[in-house]
């Protein structure tokens, strides 16, 4: 295994120096802030990710006020009391991407979230109380609980709302593979448990979050060295 020390100067040289490097990362919240994030940001987020999944973003994003009408700024206490004949209706609006598979995904995930809350005190609490040196299990957990929040859709909308997490980008299964860390399918356990092993290790020689030393590594392979742009997040 590779020192972070290794990554990271790698890293910075081909982003054109440690503070060139430095303005490409940023930290996730806090504890204390993510318990501040109303539950509804999650539903939000995780419907988003959910329909980003096979479409072109640009598109989603564009249509993304039309979702926050249809669907009620995704409030979840008014989408509990939805009855369900309305998901249809609502599934044809044509202020949305129309996908009745991915539709059926909100109340879904509403109820997912409500019945955390009802255990933890709010969704926000669950997820910022989860224990980073196992991210994993939290990606497991949404995608067993959780609607179509399997693969990268659950841990990209971590990642955008806050939670430390690191990211198995292209870049960083390059990576992975290239230093024989995972082998085989990148979604099996085996691959999952050995990937969250090397970012704990890295957290320990640096002291910095997963979600710094996700983009580290990404920054450290692939196609984007300064001046390239990337169609990939980190």
């Amino acid at each position: 295994m590779e020192k972070f020390q290794d990554i990271y100067q790698r890293a910075a040289q081909r982003k054109g120096g440690k503070a060139m490097l430095a303005q490409l990362l940023h930290a996730p919240l806090s504890q204390a802030q993510l318990k501040k994030l109303p539950d509804d940001a999650w539903l939000e987020e995780f419907t988003r990710k959910v329909f980003q999944s096979g479409f072109y973003w640009s598109v989603i994003n564009s249509k993304w006020a039309g979702f926050r009408e249809v669907f009620w700024d995704f409030n979840v206490e008014k989408l509990l009391m939805m009855p369900p004949e309305m998901l249809e209706q609502k599934a044809s609006d044509e202020r949305i991407i129309r996908n009745f598979k991915k539709v059926q995904t909100i109340p879904e995930n509403t109820y997912m979230i409500h019945e955390v809350a009802k255990e933890h005190g709010s969704f926000s609490a669950f997820i910022a109380n989860w224990p980073t040196d196992d991210i994993i299990g939290l990606w497991a957990y949404l995608k067993k609980h959780g609607a179509r929040l399997g693969g990268n859709t659950g841990p990209y909308a971590l990642r955008t709302l806050g939670k430390d997490t690191f990211l198995l980008s292209r870049d960083v299964e390059s990576y992975l593979r290239a230093h024989k860390i995972i082998d085989g399918g990148l979604q099996t356990k085996k691959s999952l448990t050995a990937a969250q092993a090397f970012f704990n290790e890295l957290h320990k020689q640096s002291g910095l979050s997963l979600q710094e030393l996700s983009l580290i590594v990404a920054y450290s392979v692939g196609d984007n060295r300064v001046g390239i742009q990337t169609t990939e997040p980190q």
